[in-house]
C-alpha cells in the first residue's frame, strides 16, 4: 500500500532511501535544508574552480555497482570512472614518498622494496583482508542492526575472535617497517577511531584499498550525488532545496508531520538522514529515544579543517591524493581521541583533482583540497584556521620542494563551525560515530525509532556505519525496514 513519506536531508543515505522507497511505490519527498544536494557530499565552483566540499575518495566500487543494479543501472548510466595510478602517494619525513599503484603486483613489489619478505607477507595480510571482504559485504553490513544474531553465520562465528582484537595489533604483529605500517593502518581511519581500537575484523578496508583501487569520478565525487538525485527524480521524488525542517510533530506516539520553513506538511512516514542527534532535538524531549549523556559518550570521528585552494600554476610532485605523514601519527592521534585538542604537529592530505580530471580547474592551474583531522567539539576561530593554514603550507612547500603560497588565487576554509551550521553536525562531527567494537551493528544507534511509530533514522550515525559506500547502504537498510514495518 503507497505512503507518503518525508525524507530529511540529501546526503548519501537519504538520497538512496529515497530511491528504494520511490521504487516501492510509496509518495517521497525529500527536504534539503542548504541551497543544493548531497550533504557534506556538495560542491561548489569559483573562479573556474571545481571542489568538492567532503568525500574525495572513491572505494568499494562493487558496492556502488550494487546499488545502481538494484535499479536495473550501472554507474556508467550517470558517470565515469577512472582508475587512479597511483592510487594515492604517501610522503615521509624528509619527503620520501610511497606510491600505491593501481595493481596489487605493484604494491607488492613497493612492500619487497621496503622491508624483508615484504611482498610475501603483504599477500598473506592481504588474503585474509578479502576473505573479511566477502564476508562484510555478503553477511554483515547490509543487515538492520536490529539484533545481535545478525552477526552470527557460519562464517562469522569463525571470526569472532578478530572483535576482540585490534588491526593495530595485526599489522604491528607481521611488519617492521614503519611507513608500511603506517600505510596499512591509514585505511580504517575512514572507520572514524584509531587503528588500536578498531576490531581486526575491519581489516578487509586493506582489501578495498590495495585490491579493489582507488577511483575518480570524472567532474568530481558530487558527479555521484548528481546521479542518484537524478535517479530519485526518475523515480518520481520530489526534490527540495533550501527547505528547513524545524519540527517533527507527534500525536499518540506516531509522528504526523512536519514544520517546513513555518509550514506544516503531514506524511504518514518520516524518515531522518539528517544527524541523528540533531533529529532527536526536533522532538519533544519525551519522544526521544537517547539523553545528551548518551551522546556526549560516545566515541566519535574526527572533525576537519578543510581547505579549498586554487592555485594559478601547476603544482609539482604531488599526485591526485597524497597523504602527509612526516610527523607522529600516534601523537596527533592521541590529540583527537584522548586529550581533545588543537594537535601540534598535524597529520594532514591533500588532493588536487585537477592533475587526472583537467577540467575541476581553468587550464594551467590547480585546484586543492586540504585536509587536518581534529578532534570534534574543539574551539574554531579564525585565527586558529589561519595559524594551521601556515603549518600545513610551509610544510606542503618544503615537502614537495616548491613554492606555492604566492600562486594562491582562491582560499576558502571549512571547520568545526561550519559542520554545525552546514549540516547539524553532533560537536561538529566530520564523519559520524567511530565503529569501534562498542559501537558496531546492533551496538549503534537504532535505524527504527523505539518511542516514535512511524519515524526512521539512516546515515553515518546508525547501521552500518562511516563513509560513503556504507551511506548507501544504510539508505537501502532502512528502506527495507519501512516494508517490513
Amino acid at each position: 500500500m503507497s505512503k507518503s513519506i518525508a525524507v530529511i536531508g540529501s546526503g548519501f543515505s537519504s538520497l538512496a532511501a529515497a530511491c528504494y522507497l520511490a521504487k516501492n511505490g510509496h509518495e517521497v519527498q525529500l527536504f534539503e535544508k542548504n541551497d543544493s544536494l548531497g550533504g557534506r557530499a556538495r560542491r561548489f565552483k569559483e573562479k573556474g574552480f571545481t571542489f568538492d566540499m567532503g568525500p574525495s575518495w572513491y572505494w568499494m566500487p562493487d558496492v556502488f555497482e550494487r546499488f545502481f543494479a538494484d535499479f536495473d543501472k550501472k554507474p556508467s548510466d550517470y558517470y565515469e570512472l577512472d582508475k587512479l595510478d597511483p592510487g594515492y602517494q604517501v610522503i615521509f619525513e624528509g619527503g620520501e614518498t610511497i606510491e600505491i599503484g593501481d595493481s596489487l603486483d605493484k604494491i607488492y613489489k613497493i612492500f619487497d622494496q621496503e622491508e624483508e619478505n615484504g611482498a610475501k607477507k603483504l599477500k598473506k595480510f592481504i588474503d585474509h583482508a578479502r576473505k573479511n571482504y566477502d564476508i562484510a559485504i555478503k553477511d554483515l553490513v547490509y543487515k538492520p542492526g536490529v539484533s545481535p544474531l545478525e552477526l552470527v553465520t557460519p562464517k562469522t562465528v569463525t571470526k569472532l575472535g578478530e572483535f576482540f582484537s585490534t588491526v593495530d595489533k595485526d599489522v604491528e604483529k607481521v611488519f617492521k617497517n614503519e611507513k608500511l605500517k603506517q600505510i596499512l593502518k591509514f585505511p580504517v581511519l575512514f572507520l572514524g577511531a584509531k587503528p588500536s581500537e578498531t576490531p581486526s575484523f575491519y581489516n578487509f578496508m586493506n582489501y578495498a584499498d590495495f585490491g579493489l583501487g582507488t577511483w575518480h569520478p570524472k567532474g568530481g565525487f558530487h558527479e555521484v550525488i548528481a546521479a542518484i538525485a537524478n535517479l530519485a527524480k526518475s523515480l518520481g521524488v520530489e526534490l527540495h532545496t533550501n527547505a528547513n525542517i524545524e519540527k517533527i510533530n507527534v500525536e499518540n506516539h506516531t509522528a504526523k508531520s512536519l514544520k517546513v520553513n513555518g509550514e506544516i506538511k503531514t506524511f504518514d512516514i518520516i524518515l531522518s538522514g539528517a544527524d541523528y542527534h540533531h533529529t532527536e532535538t526536533l522532538l519533544d524531549e519525551k519522544h526521544r529515544q537517547y539523553s545528551e549523556s548518551y551522546w556526549d559518550k560516545k566515541v566519535f570521528a574526527p572533525s576537519s579543517l578543510l581547505f579549498y585552494l586554487g592555485f594559478d600554476k601547476k603544482l609539482e610532485n604531488v599526485k591526485h591524493h597524497n597523504l602527509f605523514f612526516d610527523v607522529d601519527f600516534e601523537a596527533h592521534a592521541q590529540d583527537i581521541y584522548t586529550t581533545p585538542q588543537w594537535p601540534k604537529d598535524p597529520l594532514f592530505y591533500a588532493n588536487f583533482t585537477s592533475i587526472t580530471d583537467p577540467g575541476t580547474a581553468p587550464k594551467g592551474q590547480e585546484n586543492g583540497f586540504f585536509l587536518v583531522p581534529i578532534a570534534p567539539g574543539i574551539e574554531d576561530t579564525e585565527e586558529l584556521r589561519e595559524e594551521y593554514f601556515n603549518k600545513i603550507i610551509t610544510r606542503f612547500e618544503t615537502l614537495t620542494n616548491q613554492n606555492v603560497r604566492k600562486n594562491i588565487i582562491f582560499k576558502k576554509s571549512f571547520c568545526v563551525n561550519d559542520f554545525v551550521e552546514d549540516y547539524n553536525s553532533y560537536k561538529g562531527n566530520a564523519y559520524g560515530m567511530a565503529n569501534t567494537l562498542l559501537q558496531t551493528a546492533f551496538l549503534r544507534p537504532k535505524l527504527k525509532s523505539k518511542k516514535v511509530k512511524n519515524l526512521f533514522f539512516t546515515g553515518q550515525l546508525t547501521v552500518p556505519g562511516p563513509g560513503v559506500p556504507p551511506a548507501l547502504i544504510s539508505g537501502k537498510l532502512v528502506s527495507e525496514l519501512i516494508e517490513k514495518n
